[in-house]
């Protein structure tokens, strides 16, 4: 069966991807995915397409369960939401495993495993390490695990935590705030991609295994483990390997 890849968009200056033509005008079985298109490389929007590491895993699983995918694009803070109503099956953006989302959706088994990165304008030879950040002001992304991770230190009490929906690379980089927090995948690759003057500080801090959250009921379950099957595949096959290779230069989905 030919894939049909569908983009919509729910977000404020998102655009619109084409649609490549389906083999019939019928989609039996489509797997609804949401993200922000604003999470450079696993997915955002260049030259008017949707693209990053998350699509093409995604894209990947599709034709391995041999269905389609809708891309549904919308700001972070409302996709959980859009899971629960059910306007989406699951969410591709870097979905960090906690106790907390556990207790309530059905995830599959992770297929990227990173750290929390501390990462500094460059020539910040003050912070080089999470010890350093007392006194200081640090940001994350809105609705990301960072700010639980931070808050859980016990000098957490001494750090200015400001949550960002976007630019939290270019305040760093311009010095409004002393540090921002990302995975070091992400880190890594903002750094090699912008032209920003930035630097990891230290290693990673906290051990993160990102995974696909569906709604917690006997048919989405159902739908959860199809995918699993898919990732497993994918995984046995070198595929996810091979994705990661291209996006990052390294294998990012296995421990």
């Amino acid at each position: 069966m030919l894939k049909r890849i569908v983009l919509t968009t729910l977000a404020a200056g998102i655009v619109t991807a084409g649609l490549a033509q389906a083999d019939d005008d019928t989609i039996d079985d489509t797997i609804k995915v949401g993200m922000s298109g604003g999470y450079f490389p696993f997915t955002f929007v260049e030259q008017d397409k949707l693209q990053g590491f998350e699509v093409d895993v995604m894209e990947a699983v599709a034709d391995e369960m041999g269905a389609e995918v809708e891309f549904i694009t919308a700001n972070f803070s409302g996709l959980f939401g859009m899971l629960e109503s059910g306007r989406i099956d699951t969410i591709a953006n870097q979905i960090t495993i906690t106790e907390e989302r556990t207790a309530k959706y059905a995830f599959t088994e992770p297929y990227v495993y990173d750290g929390a990165q501390v990462v500094v304008k460059k020539g910040n030879d003050a912070i080089q390490s999470v010890e350093d950040l007392k006194g200081k002001t640090v940001a994350v992304n809105l609705g990301s695990n960072y700010e639980e991770l931070l808050r859980e230190l016990p000098y957490a009490d001494e750090i200015d935590i400001r949550t960002y929906e976007s630019n939290i690379e270019q305040d760093t980089a311009l010095g409004r705030v002393d540090a921002f927090i990302m995975d070091r995948v992400s880190a890594s690759q903002v750094i090699k991609e912008k032209p920003m003057p930035l630097a990891l500080a230290g290693k990673p801090f906290s051990q993160i295994r990102n995974a696909l959250p569906f709604r917690d009921t006997e048919e989405d379950r159902a739908l959860r483990d199809r995918v699993d099957a898919a990732l497993a595949t994918l995984r046995e096959s070198g595929e996810l390997r091979t994705i990661s290779q291209q996006w990052f230069g390294t294998d990012i989905t296995t421990p």
